[in-house]
């Protein structure tokens, strides 16, 4: 016995002869529903080979002297900008004021279309010692006495007029931008402290008659990776008859997002609570809207990864020759049916 004739025997897969095949119309059904099937798992395996997954891993984060971006985008529909005021301190109670800040106010209307725009390029610095700028504390007792002997100017007395013009006329108010605050726990609010306390007591006639209901269309802390979900996005807290302080405690998680293209996107996510304090006859604070941030010390890194070929190929010889396999078992099936069908009739008729 040659060698040949070795190397044939092992042919698992042995051919008969053309005139030896018997065709069917079952077995050419069978087989397009097959290649249907086939096409469908192919592009299904395809696509799923093409698409990235994500990894997550967690280490002590290692960063010092950076900076963090805090995006802001939200609307109060019942206080016109001229009394809003945007202030942000540190843990250690230091008011933050030279800060690279853009911060736009954009004036609304009843019906929350634009009628005007203004600027504000830093943070606003009031004369007010830490601890009662700290957690809601009156922001206006420093400057009291001074108010007080002075009296009002011809331009405050304007100024109320108008602040009273547009609260009339159901003005509201849209603050965005970027507040860029040192690597530190602290807090960032906005609220009516910047006016004095008797300016304000004009203006409302008493901190209970401060609305601050608010949107937050947007609050995040550095690039959207995909997939991020910033859980304030789309908050809605309106108030009815009634007035408050806001305070919502937030943990922020640093965060490294890697693409697949080996770019790295600095950022942060965050989870938050949140705690209102309705106000009382007796309380000598005003109504604001606090965002109180506090800093983890584990950093998260998200990692694009693709699948092996390796892994692609398995699962395409996987589905493919299963299908194969089951197609195969399904023409058998179908064409013992139709021989079983076709030859009874025969047989009973030769009987007779």
């Amino acid at each position: 016995m040659g060698m040949r004739q070795v190397i044939k025997k092992l042919d698992a897969f042995p051919r008969a002869e053309e005139h030896l095949l018997h065709k069917t119309k079952s077995g050419a059904l069978v087989s397009i529903v097959g290649l249907i099937i086939m096409a469908t798992l192919f592009l299904h395996e395809l696509g799923y080979y093409l698409t990235t997954y994500t990894v997550h891993q967690m280490s002590v984060d290692l960063k010092r002297g950076e900076t963090l971006p805090i995006h802001i985008n939200m609307t109060f529909p019942s206080l016109p900008c001229d009394v809003l005021s945007v202030d942000a301190i540190d843990m250690s109670g230091k008011h933050e004021v030279d800060l690279d800040t853009n911060i736009w106010k954009l004036r609304l209307n009843s019906y929350g279309h634009i009628i005007g725009t203004e600027y504000l390029s830093d943070l606003v610095e009031k004369e007010h010692a830490a601890h009662n700028h700290d957690h809601g504390k009156d922001h206006h007792e420093d400057s009291e006495n001074k108010i007080h002997l002075q009296g009002f100017d011809e331009s405050t007395e304007n100024t109320v007029k108008k602040v009273k013009e547009a609260i009339a006329n159901r003005e509201g108010c849209r603050v965005y931008g970027v507040l860029d605050v040192q690597r530190v726990a602290g807090n960032f609010h906005i609220s009516v402290h910047g006016l004095n306390i008797y300016v304000a007591q004009m203006i409302f006639g008493g901190s209970k008659n401060v609305n601050v209901s608010h949107f937050i269309h947007d609050l995040s802390f550095g690039p959207k990776y995909p997939g991020l979900h910033n859980p304030l996005d789309g908050t809605t807290r309106i108030l009815h008859d009634a007035s408050g302080t806001f305070k919502y405690y937030i943990k922020v998680v640093p965060t490294e997002y890697r693409y697949i293209s080996k770019e790295v996107l600095p950022t942060n996510q965050f989870s938050v609570t949140e705690y209102f304090s309705p106000m009382n006859d007796h309380d000598r604070t005003w109504p604001a809207v606090y965002f109180l941030y506090d800093l983890s010390p584990i950093t998260v890194t998200i990692r694009e990864e693709r699948r092996s070929f390796l892994h692609f190929i398995t699962r395409l010889c996987a589905v493919l020759g299963g299908t194969f396999a089951l197609t195969g078992m399904l023409d058998r099936w179908m064409y013992r049916l139709v021989e079983a069908i076709t030859t009874k009739p025969k047989s009973r008729s030769v009987l007779r």
